[in-house]
């Protein structure tokens, strides 16, 4: 099975100056901990890290001496161009693909693994989470307009897994069409073709605020404890 990494974010919202898959957290930069869960997943043989040009040299030094295939993917202006570009630079034997998000760094190989065996059985998966939070619908005022129920709403993460060649088409239809979407997903459900969930532990955050940081490192720790 294949794997992208998008790594091509920025430190924004962190308030930070550099990618902020190069922050430490836990002593070692946060793409770290992401990169030991895909190297250790036995469904994983061959990874793409998609990341802007003046971060590669940083990056790949994280995984100098692997033991798997490893390119480098120059990534575009959005994430899903940066997709884009991952897909288009899979090797040409490559059927199927999981995309993961660089700083989901608290993903585990058991969840890498579960995506791949459904993507090999013919579905396209995303991992996600039931809500526990009550999500309220408002209008441009700030005003509550509906109050969703909480039994149908899934927070989405990564991995997300596809047909390398369904997602190709997507991706074509999205350029054809000037789509702009956050996820790859989320091009499967405007063209109609089905996804499926594979439910994942809260706590496969995205790393994108310093309090998300505080919160990775606890997880670390207790990690490291048990």
């Amino acid at each position: 099975m294949h794997l992208l990494i998008a790594a091509a974010g920025s430190g924004t919202r962190m308030g930070a100056s550099c990618n902020k898959l190069l922050l430490p957290l836990a002593g070692r930069p946060v793409l770290a901990w992401t990169l030991d869960a895909v190297l250790a997943a036995d469904a994983i043989k061959w990874i793409g890290i998609v990341g802007q040009p003046g971060d590669q040299t940083s990056i790949m030094r994280l995984v100098e001496g692997a033991l798997k295939p490893i390119k480098w993917i120059n990534g575009g202006s959005t994430r899903q161009q940066s997709v884009q570009f991952g897909v288009s630079a899979l090797p040409s034997d490559a059927r199927y693909v999981l995309i993961h998000d660089g700083a989901r760094c608290l993903v585990e190989p058991e969840l890498i693994n579960r995506c791949a065996q459904n993507v090999v059985k013919g579905h396209a998966v995303i991992a996600a989470t039931p809500l526990t939070d009550t999500v309220k619908r408002v209008d441009d005022k700030g005003l509550i307009i509906d109050t969703p129920k909480r039994t149908d709403l899934w927070a989405a993460q990564t991995p997300q897994g596809f047909s390398v060649a369904e997602l190709t088409q997507g991706h074509f239809k999205a350029l054809e069409k000037g789509w702009n979407v956050t996820d790859d997903a989320s091009l499967y459900e405007l063209l109609g073709w089905p996804v499926r969930i594979l439910q994942s532990d809260p706590s496969n955050i995205k790393v994108t605020t310093p309090f998300d940081l505080t919160i990775a490192e606890a997880v670390l720790a207790k990690r490291a404890r048990e």
